[in-house]
């Protein structure tokens, strides 16, 4: 016998092994039986992968067995409705789909049925976390997700990525790109407080959308925040942490072009990071776990904050035109207007920027070092007025520590940096 085969012919069993394992422990706690368990799930695994085998020789042979199994867990939903008065396929489809899988594993596509094993299991087990999830939701939750993906892949492709206008200072793709980045982070933030609560809901947003635009996370839980007092550390540390990722956000991008700008720029942004990290826990520590009534909150009203998306998205348009134009007015020599400039609504492209050029030697790398470091300062104090603005004195206070901190720790490190190297 080859070893080949013996091989395939075990790995098939597993995954049928698995897939019935776990159809069968989700019943235990139930008292309930399934119509298939760990042993004949392993044997319709071993089914698929015989009807590979014998349908090089057998024309018809796969179609037949496919019937054979399609006819087996058709009579055992029947019997389950008429016997049992209860409704449901997902141990039926598992099944068929557990056929195929050992079909795929004599096709030499082993590594495919693994991975869609693991994913169905996965599937299979998440279900009461599910049902808490739909439990959940509400018509305006579908209409704004519905709209979010209206945004994002029917209205965001077919719009132009190049300047047109008057001197060509209006990107309408980047504008609206961003008015989808906003409203994303938004509806997030919606789900993950209305599922996790107002404590871990609303650090996991901060968390995941300060790895894309720190400046829209500020404004969305600003925005979200309606004077919640008792959950002001809970959105205070949302922005925390969101502008902690910032900092970490540019030594990478600077790393990934330019490798000695970023050892450069390292000790004083992961200073600030380590603080922002600090703060952010401390935040975090102290912040509420109570449950909130949503139809009591503005946040259920407009859960994806069009509205602000839109008005950003425009604002964020305007200054990236007048960005263009300074550009082509001073060149090299408006570095640092620039980076101001570009750091009122980003740092990620002035970061690019300036380390591809100060890799190509066309800028020196202590003028991109100081152009970076402008623009994130000017982000960060620009993102401090969207919530004081938006979120109210309360909260921006309470931000307001958490810039003083990390800035100051970054101020510090650099001139300690500069003074070290004098």
């Amino acid at each position: 016998m080859e070893y080949d085969i013996i091989k395939s012919i075990v790995v098939a069993l597993l995954l049928g092994f698995m897939v019935g394992m776990q159809r069968t422990m989700s019943r235990l706690p139930k008292g309930e039986r399934n119509f298939a368990g760990s042993r004949t799930f392993a044997l319709i695994a071993l089914i698929g992968y015989l009807s590979g085998w014998l349908g090089e020789s057998i024309e018809g042979f796969i179609f037949a067995a496919t019937g054979v199994i399609g006819l087996l867990v058709g009579i055992s939903y029947y019997l389950k409705v008429t016997r049992f008065h209860k409704t449901g396929m997902t141990t039926q489809i598992a099944a068929v789909v557990t056929f195929f899988l050992g079909l795929m594993v004599y096709e030499e596509l082993q590594n495919y049925a693994i991975f869609i094993a693991v994913l169905m299991v996965v599937l299979l087990e998440i279900k009461p976390h599910l049902q808490e999830f739909e439990s959940h939701l509400s018509s305006t939750d579908i209409n704004a997700a519905i709209l979010l993906l209206a945004m994002s892949f029917i209205v965001l492709p077919v719009l132009p990525n190049e300047m047109i206008g008057p001197y060509e200072l209006f990107n309408p793709y980047k504008t609206w790109l961003m008015a989808v980045i906003i409203a994303a982070i938004s509806f997030v933030g919606y789900a993950a407080i209305k599922l996790l609560g107002q404590k871990r809901g609303v650090f996991i947003t901060g968390a995941a959308g300060g790895l894309v635009s720190s400046t829209a996370v500020s404004i969305s839980l600003s925005k979200m925040f309606e004077k919640q007092f008792p959950f002001i550390n809970n959105y205070a540390g949302g922005v925390a942490i969101a502008c902690t990722f910032m900092y970490l956000r540019v030594l990478f991008e600077a790393a990934v072009i330019h490798p000695a700008l970023a050892m450069s720029l390292a000790p004083a942004y992961v200073a600030a990071s380590a603080v922002g990290l600090l703060f952010s826990y401390y935040l975090y520590t102290h912040s509420q776990s109570a449950d909130i009534h949503f139809e009591e909150q503005a946040i259920a009203k407009n859960p994806l904050q069009l509205s602000e998306a839109l008005k950003f998205g425009l604002l964020f348009g305007i200054i990236y035109g007048a960005i263009a134009f300074t550009q082509s007015r001073f060149g090299d020599i408006g570095v640092y207007i620039v980076s101001f400039i570009s750091g009122i609504t980003d740092v990620d492209a002035i970061t690019l920027s300036l380390s591809e050029l100060a890799k190509d030697e066309k800028v020196v790398m202590a003028t991109s070092m100081n152009g970076i470091v402008i623009a994130s300062v000017t982000n960060s104090l620009v993102k401090l007025g969207i919530v004081f603005w938006l979120g109210g004195l309360k909260l921006g206070w309470r931000v307001a520590q958490f810039f003083l901190l990390t800035l100051g720790a970054m101020g510090g490190t650099l001139c300690l940096t500069e003074y070290y190297l004098l």
